[in-house]
């Protein structure tokens, strides 16, 4: 059984028994980054890594990684988003395994940013990976922290965009148009890896392979992957699912699971 796409459907099935319960959750775009938060949790942060999620919505998808890799107690994930429970509708501060605070859309890079500046003057070797969003695209400081970025070359940095098109109100090309990406984040001195986000091994060498720069890794994902009834719908952004949903959802997964 392939370790990382088993972990991936885990993650998937954590997710959207959260978004089952009564405060609902922000689904699509926490399903269509499960495949990036497998590799990374399950094969290539080390000890001395580091991880923001700068799409602090897609928290489910993260507390889900967190449970698996040992980090919090499973039995927290039943408890997401009730009163009394840590596991917060975006990452809180002492939670552990959260660097930061995030949710405010547009900081989780300059947050990134100085973790990997902080690793490059003091001879470190740690590497920081930093999860976007591509509506979060649309907030001026992710330019400008691309722009130092690419002006201090810290070598351990390597940032990450769910590029699944969709965001709250719509295509994300239709609310602020964002292409060419690659282009855009090439002209500020980053190395620029397109992948498909739900390709294991494609999303795996283009994590790890080195540079001597910035690193986007652009991930071409679909909303709500893993879910039928979901993919590729904005209404799957903040979702609360009936229980005969939730049984739809995790009959899918499973019947996806890898061989």
């Amino acid at each position: 059984m392939n370790a990382a796409a088993e972990l991936a459907r885990q993650l998937r099935r954590d997710i959207v028994e959260m978004a089952a319960g009564p405060q609902g959750a922000h689904l699509g775009g926490s399903l269509s980054c499960a495949d990036v938060l497998a590799v990374l949790y399950g094969e290539v942060l080390g000890e001395r890594d580091a991880f923001v999620l700068g799409k602090g919505h897609a928290a489910p998808a993260l507390y889900a990684a967190l449970a698996a890799t040992g980090r919090i107690d499973r039995a927290e994930l039943a408890h997401y988003a009730t009163p009394g429970s840590r596991l917060f509708g975006h990452p809180p501060r002492g939670l552990p395994g959260v660097e930061f605070p995030t949710g405010s859309l547009g900081h989780g890079l300059s947050l990134g940013i100085g973790l990997a500046l902080a690793e490059q003057l003091t001879g470190g070797d740690g590497r920081v990976y930093v999860l976007l969003g591509d509506g979060e695209l649309q907030e001026g400081s992710v330019w400008e922290a691309a722009m130092y970025a690419g002006h201090r070359r810290p070598p351990g940095l390597v940032a990450v965009v769910d590029r699944n098109g969709l965001q709250l109100t719509g295509d994300t090309e239709d609310t602020v148009g964002l292409e060419p990406l690659d282009a855009r984040f090439e002209a500020f001195g980053w190395e620029v890896r397109p992948v498909d986000g739900h390709d294991l091994d494609t999303l795996r060498t283009a994590l790890t392979t080195p540079a001597d720069r910035p690193v986007m890794v652009l991930a071409r994902t679909v909303k709500g992957k893993g879910v039928p009834f979901l993919q590729g719908r904005t209404s799957s952004h903040y979702v609360t699912l009936r229980p005969e949903l939730l049984k739809r959802a995790l009959a899918a997964l499973d019947a996806r699971r890898p061989a």
